[in-house]
């Protein structure tokens, strides 16, 4: 189901990817009282009912906010937030088959509050970041899909590249650095109480189901101080501003010109609900090989 972008937060993010576009050294320190606007917090509820998905470790589903009263629900997390006495709870961890049939791939499940929250934040960060993404980058991106990075690939191989490495970037999410990470945010972010809300999101506890049927709480991420959890709303976002850093690299190092291979990055599920959310992947058209 898709919805449509209020106008109040459309130029609200309007105006953040405008800002970003045309300053690309600036940085934003006026943007955790974006989090707790009703108009943009209501729509990022919306969202969240309209994709559905399954109930986070306390077991609220969106049932049970509709009986409960949703603008109360509502008005009780932006005064969580207002406050900055929000505190987000466990990731409830799945497992979902992969294409292989063979293997299984780990899926976070945020509560409902913890998935509204996060995409406030998505709503009000994704315009600037979008601003600084390369045109290599295709995965969790509007407007883009996986066919859009094919016919890059294939506008490569028209103009001379005639081999192409598709390579499938494994565990992706689970290995993101916190340190490189926080490092690229910090770039446009200023704003204290927005970073520290991320960092949370980024340290909160995984919980999951053991063979015995026992609850248990690993606190991994916080304590290597890597990965973000695959199905949270706000880990593409993440996830693409530290890949980003691989692309300059790529070219900054000279490896473009020297090799002249380009990267393309694509994504091998859509982000729409949350169990399609996939993994990472590469693909490089090169006119040599050298890699």
């Amino acid at each position: 189901m898709s919805l449509t972008t209020p106008e109040s937060v459309q130029k609200l993010q309007t105006a953040l990817h405008a800002k970003a576009k045309e300053s690309p050294g600036f940085r934003f320190y006026l943007l955790y009282d974006k989090v707790y606007r009703k108009d943009v917090l209501t729509f990022a509820y919306q969202s969240c009912k309209a994709n559905g998905g399954a109930a986070g470790v306390d077991g609220q589903r969106f049932e049970d906010i509709q009986a409960y009263g949703e603008e109360h629900w509502l008005d009780e997390l932006a005064q969580e937030l207002r406050s900055r006495t929000y505190q987000p709870l466990p990731v409830r961890r799945v497992y979902i088959p992969k294409a292989d049939g063979k293997s299984k791939r780990p899926l976070g499940i945020p509560a409902i509050r913890d998935r509204v929250a996060q995409t406030v934040a998505m709503l009000v960060l994704e315009p600037i970041f979008e601003a600084d993404l390369p045109t290599e980058q295709y995965g969790y991106r509007k407007d883009r899909s996986a066919l859009d990075a094919v016919r890059r690939v294939h506008r490569l191989v028209n103009t001379g590249h005639r081999e192409i490495v598709d390579a499938d970037l494994s565990s992706y999410f689970d290995e993101v650095p916190y340190a490189e990470l926080l490092q690229s945010l910090r770039r446009r972010i200023v704003d204290g109480a927005m970073l520290h809300l991320l960092k949370m999101w980024l340290q909160a506890p995984v919980e999951e189901i053991d063979d015995r049927g026992y609850r248990r709480c690993s606190t991994r991420n916080r304590d290597e101080g890597k990965g973000t959890p695959q199905g949270s709303p706000i880990s593409p976002m993440l996830a693409n501003c530290y890949f980003r850093r691989f692309l300059l690299a790529w070219q900054g190092h000279g490896h473009q010109q020297q090799l002249n291979a380009h990267i393309v990055n694509y994504a091998d599920g859509t982000p729409v609900q949350m169990s399609n959310l996939r993994g990472e992947s590469l693909l490089i058209p090169i006119v040599r090989s050298g890699i």
